[in-house]
């Protein structure tokens, strides 16, 4: 009789009737069905919103449960197309599967494309900042579930990215196309929760960074002000503003006087699909290799320009080169305009 057709307590009085070697071989038996009918090597994606706890908290749960929906739905949406699918989601995260992992890179890399452009149209507060893990590894799965350790592995993976970041194991980085696998630069092997050793992992750099600058040298001082990855980036002199972060990249000088030329709010660096723009949104001065951009205006700016701020600081715009190291600022290099 086959066990999937014994009831419980028939099969139960069944299995206590089996010597040792009888139940053995039956458990083998089991482990090998299983294996063949179920076990796959699938690539796997989990994807999860950054900065979902305090946007919740400042805009209400309506607003945050329609930001963990535009992300459900784009990525089902992108998924399809490349024949993948939505396993699971919770909270801010969505699980995703495919059966290669190059379907799945080409989804994660339209979907931060697709943010991109979708977050020019919304200010700052409201954009949608999402970062992804992805991996290549046999799983169990009956068509609908997908579980093993792969899964998990996956989600530790993305839980070590930051905002904007695709990253992959070693398994999914050797599952791509060499002309793929030269977009991806390595980092420290990493150690994550519920993994024994050292996990190695890859980034993706999805965007050309020819066009989009990675960092600032501030000429007057020497110091590296790193681009933080999100789609709008604030700049000014202005450090907080009732209690909260006023701009992400604070522009300071030692000279209290200089320091008022520049505007609270000097201007923001904006990515774009096609590339990294300056928008001017103070009246003080600002110029670009020498041209000065009025208040409104938006210019797209590349590693090697020069940015001047209010007369008192020159910014140069630098990008990381493609390097094993976790410290992006230790290997900055000029790109030729």
């Amino acid at each position: 009789m086959e066990p999937s057709t014994v009831e419980p307590s028939t099969l139960a009085d069944h299995l206590q009737d089996l010597s040792l070697t009888e139940l053995i071989r039956l458990q083998n038996e089991i482990s090998r069905l299983l294996s063949q009918r179920f076990e796959r090597s699938m690539a796997l994606a989990f994807s999860d919103i950054v900065g979902s706890t305090p946007y919740f908290a400042r805009f209400g749960d309506e607003a945050g449960r329609k930001l963990q929906q535009r992300h459900i739905d784009l990525v089902g949406q992108i998924a399809r197309g490349q024949g993948g699918r939505i396993v699971d989601t919770a909270g801010d995260g969505a699980f995703t599967c495919f059966q290669a992992a190059e379907p799945a890179v080409s989804s994660f890399i339209e979907l931060q494309t697709a943010l991109a452009r979708e977050n020019i149209a919304r200010t700052r507060d409201h954009q949608l900042t999402v970062r992804v893990g992805l991996h290549y590894g046999p799983t169990l799965t009956d068509g609908t579930m997908v579980t093993g350790d792969s899964v998990n592995l996956c989600s530790r993976v993305a839980g070590t990215a930051s905002g904007s970041e695709i990253r992959l194991t070693r398994a999914a980085f050797q599952e791509l196309s060499s002309a793929r696998r030269r977009s991806c630069r390595a980092l420290p092997a990493a150690t994550v929760k519920g993994v024994s050793q050292p996990v190695e992992i890859f980034v993706l750099d999805w965007r050309d960074r020819s066009l989009f600058p990675t960092a600032m040298l501030v000429e007057e001082s020497g110091e590296i002000l790193k681009i933080p990855e999100q789609d709008t980036v604030t700049c000014g002199r202005l450090a907080e503003f009732e209690g909260a972060t006023a701009n992400d990249i604070v522009l300071s000088s030692p000279d209290s006087q200089q320091l008022q030329r520049i505007g609270r709010w000097h201007f923001e660096l904006r990515r774009r699909p096609e590339g990294l723009y300056l928008y001017q949104v103070s009246d003080g001065t600002t110029a670009i290799d020498g041209a000065a951009v009025s208040k409104g205006a938006s210019v797209q700016i590349r590693a090697g320009a020069r940015i001047e701020v209010g007369r008192v600081l020159t910014l140069k715009l630098l990008q990381v080169a493609k390097a094993s190291s976790a410290d992006d600022a230790t290997i900055l290099t000029e790109s030729p305009r």
